[in-house]
């Protein structure tokens, strides 16, 4: 019951955050961000691996103002992206997903020490939860393939972009807490 009391008002303390003038200035820019690294800043390796830099921006939001925040950046700029780059038809799943990435990150990060183990679970959580079983649903329901066919080559993805993003995040955050740019961010 204590868990369900804490867990309740972190979203609320998150959701709370949404009424400051500056925290919305800052969403703007991370959204701006999130939507120029989707377009500028994805490399396609293969026809089936993509690599992008579109999460720092969402996992930052998260981790600064928390899981409700985090779900609604991620959403609203999964939303965007395919506004300004369309590839395929859009299908609201992923961004149900994106929303559930950003709530998980925000649920593992807000408010805590920023360290490199932290931000591997966080990492590992998403990457099992959302992107391997929930896209992979996601890519059944749309394609009409096998869950099974399609869970090895995901998995595989996860293995090797899970420690790619942890280490560019960790490094990105960690250098955004020393310049005191977070601090910026946060400030009232």
């Amino acid at each position: 019951m204590e868990k369900c009391k804490k867990l309740r008002d972190m979203f609320r303390e998150s959701l709370s955050e949404l009424r400051d003038s500056h925290t919305m200035a800052v969403i703007a820019m991370l959204l701006a961000l999130a939507v120029v690294l989707a377009i500028f800043g994805t490399v396609q390796v293969t026809d089936f691996l993509k690599i992008g830099f579109s999460f720092l921006p969402n996992e930052i939001a998260a981790m600064l103002f928390g899981p409700s925040v985090g779900g609604i950046v991620a959403g609203v700029a999964d939303i965007l992206k395919y506004l300004v780059k369309p590839v395929g038809a859009f299908f609201p799943g992923f961004t149900v997903s994106a929303v559930a990435g950003g709530i998980l990150y925000g649920l593992i990060l807000y408010k805590k020490p920023l360290t490199v183990w932290r931000i591997v679970a966080a990492k590992v959580v998403v990457a099992i939860l959302v992107n391997t079983c929930l896209n992979t649903y996601w890519l059944t329901v749309m394609y009409g393939n096998s869950f099974v066919a399609l869970l090895p080559a995901r998995l595989l993805k996860q293995l090797v972009m899970v420690p790619v993003e942890a280490v560019l995040f960790y490094l990105v955050a960690k250098t955004l807490v020393r310049t005191k740019v977070f601090a910026l961010m946060k400030s009232q």
